[in-house]
């Protein structure tokens, strides 16, 4: 199912959408990695939020 663009409220804490331009930028600053590295540790551990934090970890 797609994103409903006219609901801007709270993100979803579980997963990291990385198409989605505000997800990318607000998670970036969350996390402290460029777009690139998130890009990167989603492509290698899928979009849940704790298996990209573990995996930028290392």
């Amino acid at each position: 199912m797609a994103d409903n663009l006219k609901n801007t409220g709270k993100q979803d804490d579980i997963r990291i959408n990385v198409n989605q331009s505000w997800e990318l930028r607000d998670w970036c600053q969350k996390l402290g990695v460029t777009p690139e590295q998130l890009k990167d540790a989603v492509r290698a551990v899928g979009p849940v939020v704790k298996d990209v934090r573990a995996y930028l970890k290392r």
